[in-house]
C-alpha cells in the first residue's frame, strides 16, 4: 500500500487503491489527516490499513517533500489551510468529514475546519493530537537554530528513526523542510473568533514536552460543542505506539455522528 495522488491534485493522496480504494471511495463518510512537521501523507498509511471500510483515509502532502521535494515550501499555516480546502476533493465536502491532525498538523486542521465552517460545511468532528490549543502561544524559536540545533529538536521529540537520524544525506536534504515546517508553526498567531460548531477531541502522549495536559485541555476554548481530552503513555509520537486504539476511537465517534446525522433525516 502507498499514497496515491486523489485524481490530478499533488495536496490530497488517497492511502488505499485497486479494489480497497474503490470500495473506501464510496464510503458514507470521509476522514482527511494532517502530517506533523517534516511528515509526509504516508505516516497515516497505519490508520488506512486498520480504519473500517465505512471510512474512506485521504491524507494531505505538502510541498517540498516526497515526490513534491522540487516545490517550494509553504511557511504560512493560514495559506496552507487555504490551499488545501481549495484541494480536497468533491467527495469530500459533499459527505460527513472528519479531520484528524497530529502537531504542526493539529493547527492545519484547526484552520481548514474554521474555513469550511464558514463555507456551511462544518466537519463531523476535529481530533487534534500532539498540540496545545491554538491560542496558548509560547516563543519556540527551533526553526532559528543552526542545523545541529534542529536535529537535537528532532532526537528529543523522537518519532524519526535513529538510521534516518544518522544518515547525513538524507537529513542534509529533509532539514530544510523541516525548518520551513517549524517556521510555519512558530510564526503562526491564532486570530480570535467564534468557536467551532463542530466536536473537538484533543489527544496527547502524557509525556509530551510539546503538549502539556493543561494546554492540551485548553482546546475546549475552540469549540462550541462537545469537548474531550484524552492522554496516553508515551511522547511526542505516542500514536505510533497506539494506532489502533486511535484509529478505533475515531471510527467510533463517525459512525456515532452518521448514526445521529440518520435519525434527525
Amino acid at each position: 500500500m502507498s499514497a496515491v495522488k486523489d485524481g490530478d491534485d499533488m495536496w490530497i493522496r488517497r492511502l488505499l487503491f485497486g479494489q480497497a480504494g474503490e470500495r473506501a471511495e464510496r464510503a458514507p463518510a470521509t476522514l482527511v489527516c494532517f502530517p506533523h512537521a517534516g511528515g509526509s501523507a504516508s505516516f497515516y498509511l497505519p490508520v488506512a490499513r486498520l480504519a473500517p471500510p465505512t471510512v474512506e483515509v485521504l491524507a494531505v502532502q505538502y510541498p517540498g517533500r516526497q515526490d513534491r521535494r522540487a516545490e517550494r515550501c509553504v511557511e504560512d499555516i493560514d495559506e496552507l489551510a487555504d490551499r488545501i480546502v481549495a484541494a480536497l476533493p468533491a467527495r469530500a465536502v459533499t459527505r460527513p468529514l472528519a479531520l484528524f491532525g497530529h502537531s504542526m498538523g493539529a493547527l492545519v486542521a484547526f484552520e481548514v475546519a474554521r474555513r469550511l465552517e464558514r463555507r456551511g460545511t462544518a466537519p463531523l468532528e476535529l481530533f487534534v493530537s500532539g498540540r496545545r490549543a491554538p491560542s496558548i502561544h509560547r516563543d519556540d524559536r527551533a526553526h532559528l537554530r543552526p542545523d545541529d540545533g534542529l536535529l537535537a529538536e528532532l532526537r528529543a521529540l523522537g518519532g524519526t528513526a535513529t538510521t534516518v537520524l544518522g544518515d547525513d544525506d538524507f537529513m542534509q536534504a529533509m532539514l530544510p523542510v523541516v525548518r520551513s515546517d517549524y517556521r510555519a508553526v512558530e510564526t503562526y498567531r491564532h486570530r480570535p473568533g467564534p468557536g467551532l460548531s463542530c466536536p473537538v477531541t484533543a489527544l496527547s502522549g502524557i509525556d509530551d514536552p510539546k503538549a502539556r495536559p493543561d494546554d492540551v485541555r485548553a482546546w475546549r476554548d475552540h469549540t462550541r460543542s462537545r469537548f474531550e481530552a484524552r492522554f496516553f503513555p508515551g511522547g511526542h509520537f505516542y500514536l505510533t505506539d497506539h494506532v489502533e486504539e486511535i484509529v478505533a476511537l475515531v471510527a467510533g465517534r463517525v459512525s456515532s455522528a452518521l448514526l445521529a446525522a440518520d435519525s434527525r433525516r
